[in-house]
């Protein structure tokens, strides 16, 4: 019996190491003949997590950008240090009293938690709790206080000219829809202009409609604003010959936030003498708090690359940590090189981590290191639940929709993807043939066409998945 025992020990043994070398020799077999990879850099790494061993490794100690999987990063140090019920708050609160007459002898105060999902209707609530409480006018101020951060509203080495684009709004406290104000563009008769809708509703920006409908004479379609002057002039110019909606950013957050819920507490028959900045005193009196846990933030953050949901996430591991105002980025990095060098086990001073989203042009990071996240989550299922669910699954949801649509790889693999120019990366994990959980980190760099990477990519998926 126990020679049987021993000889099926030996062939499951050598099955799994048969296996292993199976996957590792496609995998070099590919990477040898790899088109994409005659003028371009890759690394990677994959890691058998049911078995606990390296499968497979190639240029994985090597530094490179990575992207938005810099999120796997902020995301798993967030589950770990804030926990999934954190919270994200924003409060208002007011000083001096409300007499009979609803008038309100002091100020009211407006207090931003950097909550990145902050939208239209979780603005209207603020406006509701303020109108039942009797005040119809504020004698005094509507102050706004964004001290929570620094006023840097961007993060170290982002680019400036990805303004005025959605993915990159003006950071802070008070964010409204992040940051942003959708667009519509509805033509109506031809060589007249076409309807132009915009949401949030406010009197912050203004619109220039140049735009005709149906006259292709007058070229394409163009929706922007003039974010040279830092002005908030929505241009409208072009041939609308189909409805269409653009996302952008607005300059400043914290004023759209604040210019746009004066703006509703009027509409509302709130008067107010004027609008400033300041900090809420300790003994003001909370009049209503917006909370929104950890999880959307995150989910949002994983599933649909959010860089502000990312940034968010960043700047309140410092918030929680710190417990002072007006935190910075570099609040915020020591508490991710806190958290790799005690938890992980990597010493921070060997990477460069400057942001939450990986938008930085000064990220650097080795998919090694990458990976030693990936299995940290596995490693702490109380982690690993959360953050296994937000993770885009391929050919369902998220940026991996429209990928993977087939083959074994459909459905399996979770994963999440990084896009910026020159780089195409993804990390995640999948189940193997076999049943074994495998971790995976592919870093394409120097990449001048991402959908070669993508496709690159999606192939090591389906060796790893067979």
């Amino acid at each position: 019996m126990k020679r049987t025992g021993l000889v099926l020990i030996s062939l499951i043994i050598c099955c799994c190491t048969l296996a292993a070398q199976s996957i590792a020799g496609k995998l070099d077999a590919l990477v040898s003949s790899e088109k994409v990879l005659t003028t371009s850099e890759v690394g990677i790494s994959v890691f058998n997590l049911t078995q606990g061993k390296q499968m497979y490794a190639y240029q994985d100690k090597k530094l490179y950008r990575p992207a938005s999987i810099e999120k796997v990063i902020t995301s798993v140090t967030a589950l770990a240090e804030l926990r999934e019920y954190y919270l994200f708050n924003t409060r208002i609160a007011y000083t001096g009293t409300i007499v009979q007459d609803s008038i309100l002898q002091g100020d009211l105060y407006l207090v931003g938690g950097f909550d990145p999902e902050f939208m239209d209707e979780d603005m209207n609530k603020l406006v509701e709790a303020v109108h039942n409480s009797g005040i119809r006018c504020i004698q005094g101020s509507l102050i706004a206080d964004v001290s929570l951060t620094d006023s840097i509203y961007w993060g170290a080495g982002w680019s400036w000219d990805d303004t005025p684009e959605a993915f990159q709004p003006y950071l802070s406290p008070l964010m409204l829809n992040r940051g942003c104000v959708n667009v519509t563009v509805i033509p109506t008769s031809k060589g007249r202009k076409p309807k132009i809708e915009v949401i949030p509703e406010s009197d912050y920006y203004t619109v220039c409609n140049l735009a005709q409908s149906y006259a292709p004479q007058c070229g394409k379609l163009k929706v922007t604003r003039n974010w040279l002057d830092n002005g908030n002039t929505i241009c409208v110019d072009g041939n609308a010959n189909y409805r269409c909606t653009k996302t952008l950013n607005m300059y400043s957050s914290k004023d759209f936030f604040l210019h746009t819920f004066a703006y509703r507490l009027k509409e509302t028959g709130i008067s107010i003498q004027s609008v400033r900045y300041g900090i809420c005193p300790d003994e003001a009196t909370g009049m209503y708090t917006f909370s929104r846990p950890l999880e959307p933030v995150l989910k949002r953050a994983l599933k649909k690359s959010d860089n502000l949901s990312a940034e968010a996430m960043f700047y309140h591991l410092a918030i929680s940590r710190s417990r002072k105002k007006n935190v910075g980025f570099k609040d915020a990095q020591e508490v991710i090189h806190s958290f790799m060098k005690h938890e992980i086990g990597r010493n921070p001073d060997n990477y460069s981590i400057v942001d939450g989203s990986g938008v930085s042009l000064y990220n650097y990071i080795s998919p090694d290191l990458m990976m030693e996240y990936l299995k940290y989550a596995y490693a702490h299922p109380e982690i690993f639940h959360t953050f296994y669910e937000a993770l885009p699954v391929a050919g369902v949801d998220g940026t991996l929709h429209y990928r993977m649509k087939q083959g074994k790889a459909y459905r399996n693999v979770r994963a999440k993807t990084g896009t910026v120019t020159g780089i195409s990366s993804l990390a995640g994990y999948v189940k193997a043939g076999n049943g074994d959980m495998l971790a995976f980190v592919i870093i394409n760099q120097n990449v001048l066409r991402g959908k070669e990477a993508r496709a690159f990519q999606d192939k090591i998926c389906e060796i790893l998945a067979h």
